[in-house]
């Protein structure tokens, strides 16, 4: 297998248009490739500056997820932290994560951030919704978001050899009318869903049980209940 690793958008490009395999940090496709075969090309982003970015409302694909720290959103800095073991962290990429793993454990993190995806295609770089993004696994670029006022993040205690764990990620974003994200992994289904939250705990809560969230199982709704009061609370004090 032939490794590539352009070093600007117009290379990368050129690898797209031959047929190579996008890697990521190759902690998930090096198993299936042992398995299945290896492609005879792959392209890794590690070396494109666009994907490298951090900071500043933007986070590229090919950033470790060890770097993840303060310069991006508490929720989305306690979700990488709460992938895997340390060397996972130290190899995994927010690319691989989101578009290449079946946990997309920064999913909920991207949603109540309300993301946008920067990808690359052989005609070139174009923005996507994160749903395009994952029905059709481009090669990601990066992903854009405005800060939120306050975030938060909650992964349930995981059970040895069970289904992923519970995740609740929350954001209340500013403006006339203050927005309150929340985004649940259940399993491996991801719910994401978006209400007022200039009305009071009481009215958010409701608005929320008129929405998908409100057929979880009981105990994830207590969970997003706690978390979703939580975050409220922060967001008064801010």
């Amino acid at each position: 297998m032939l490794l590539r690793l352009p070093t600007s958008l117009s290379e990368a490009q050129e690898c797209l248009t031959d047929g190579a395999i996008p890697v990521g940090g190759a902690t998930l496709v090096w198993a299936a490739w042992q398995r299945d075969g290896f492609p005879e090309q792959a392209v890794s982003l590690r070396e494109v500056p666009e994907a490298n970015v951090l900071g500043g409302g933007e986070i590229g694909a090919a950033v470790l997820l060890h770097r993840i720290d303060e310069r991006v959103p508490e929720v989305l800095r306690r979700a990488a932290a709460g992938i895997g073991t340390g060397a996972v962290r130290r190899t995994a990429t927010v690319g691989g994560n989101i578009v290449g793993s079946t946990l997309r454990c920064l999913l909920p993190a991207a949603l109540v951030l309300d993301a946008r995806a920067r990808v690359l295609a052989a005609e070139g770089p174009f923005d996507a919704e994160l749903g395009e993004v994952l029905a059709k696994k481009p090669l990601l670029l990066s992903l854009r978001w405005s800060d939120p006022l306050v975030s938060g993040y909650r992964k349930v205690a995981e059970a040895p050899g069970g289904p992923p764990p519970l995740v609740v990620a929350t954001a209340v974003h500013p403006g006339t009318r203050p927005v309150l994200w929340v985004a649940v992994r259940d399993g491996y289904d991801f719910l994401a869903e978006s209400v007022p939250c200039d009305g009071g705990p009481d009215s958010v809560l409701d608005a929320l049980g008129t929405t998908a969230l409100a057929a979880l199982p009981a105990e994830a709704r207590e969970v997003v209940r706690e978390q979703v009061l939580s975050t409220l609370q922060r967001a008064d004090d801010h």
